[in-house]
């Protein structure tokens, strides 16, 4: 076996059923007595409701989280922030207000509470990724990680079916980059596995019936999994194309994970069969085509074309997908990039 580093998780995690009902608790135990609850506007009537559970630890809401965590929100979050008297931020829903509540919390070094409402998994990471001006950047630092996860399964009966099965892809995708990542070691791989082993059990389930509450305890159970893997490895080609597709052109999050994620993992696997081998077994096939028939049975996305970006332009996200590219284990050039994302604007489905 070669020798690996493994710093351990750094994250409280609290994990069950109604468990919302602890993060007064968390708050408090975290030292703090005034916290800015976060979401997005779609979310604001349940941030309201967390901000009357919490009582007098509820410094107020601030509900203008957006996809892809653009700046000037952020801007106007800090003011709401600074205003509210708060130290501490409660971040409640998916990828987009946890996004925020890392940005506030890196700079201005409040302490962090995320109770997420997906499976998409930022939540265990130490990764923000922020737009400016079109462009996504992606930065790592100790101070973005959330101190305290609050997983409450209760949380997920009511996610509808499209975005389950698109959130979930997002975190089969963090599973499989874990896997081949430059930094893996044996414990994120046995932990991405056994994650994508879940999903591939429960997830079709869950779809079938949204409130089956052992099979989306299960499928949260491998969203944690992958969400703690991908916050102590580095990102690959997956990651790095949905960056570019998602910050400059304005793509969806989960659905362009969802989407890419058969022809990048496919693309990947050829340079690495043995690594891949165990996820080609959970799926089905070859990677890439065991993974591409699980996101149809589950009806996930499969067409970038269906995301509203136009042939042309590919060319313009693989010339810049190629600018600063993230490792990889399968060198690659503009021209490879650019037929991965024609074969996943057109869904056609990875060779076996």
């Amino acid at each position: 076996m070669a020798g690996f580093t493994f710093a351990g998780i750094a994250s409280r995690v609290v994990f069950g059923t109604g468990t919302i009902a602890q993060a007064g608790e968390e708050v408090a135990r975290l030292g703090h007595t005034r916290a800015l609850v976060l979401s997005t506007p779609h979310q604001s009537d349940d941030a309201a409701r967390l901000a009357d559970r919490l009582g007098p630890l509820a410094a107020g809401v601030f509900s203008e989280a957006a996809m892809h965590t653009p700046t000037d929100v952020t801007a106007r979050a800090l003011d709401a922030y600074a205003a509210s008297g708060a130290t501490c931020v409660v971040a409640l829903g998916g990828g987009s207000t946890i996004g925020l509540g890392k940005a506030i919390a890196l700079r201005s070094g409040a302490d962090q509470v995320v109770i997420p409402t997906t499976y998409a998994g930022s939540e265990m990471t130490d990764i923000l990724g922020e737009t400016e001006d079109g462009r996504k950047t992606t930065r790592r630092d100790p101070a973005i990680r959330p101190e305290t996860v609050i997983y409450d399964v209760d949380l997920t009966l009511g996610l509808p079916a499209a975005m389950t099965v698109t959130s979930a892809m997002n975190a089969i995708a963090h599973g499989v980059e874990a896997i081949y990542a430059p930094d893996a070691n044996p414990i994120l791989t046995m932990m991405s596995l056994e994650a994508m082993r879940a999903f591939a059990r429960s997830l079709p389930g869950v779809v079938a019936d949204g409130q089956d509450h052992a099979a989306r305890a299960d499928v949260l159970y491998a969203a944690w999994l992958c969400s703690t893997a991908l916050g102590y490895i580095t990102m690959s080609l997956h990651h790095k194309l949905a960056h570019v597709l998602g910050g400059t052109f304005g793509t969806p999050h989960a659905e362009t994970h969802a989407i890419l994620l058969p022809h990048t993992a496919g693309f990947n696997a050829a340079a690495v069969p043995e690594l891949m081998a165990p996820v080609a077994a959970i799926f089905g096939g070859a990677v890439g085509g065991g993974l591409h028939d699980f996101a149809a049975r589950c009806g996930a996305p499969l067409r970038l074309a269906d995301l509203g970006l136009r042939g042309a332009d590919l060319d313009r996200a693989a010339a810049i997908a190629v600018q600063s590219p993230y490792a990889n284990p399968r060198p690659f050039g503009e021209g490879d990039i650019r037929a991965l994302l024609q074969a996943a604007w057109e869904g056609t489905r990875p060779q076996d």
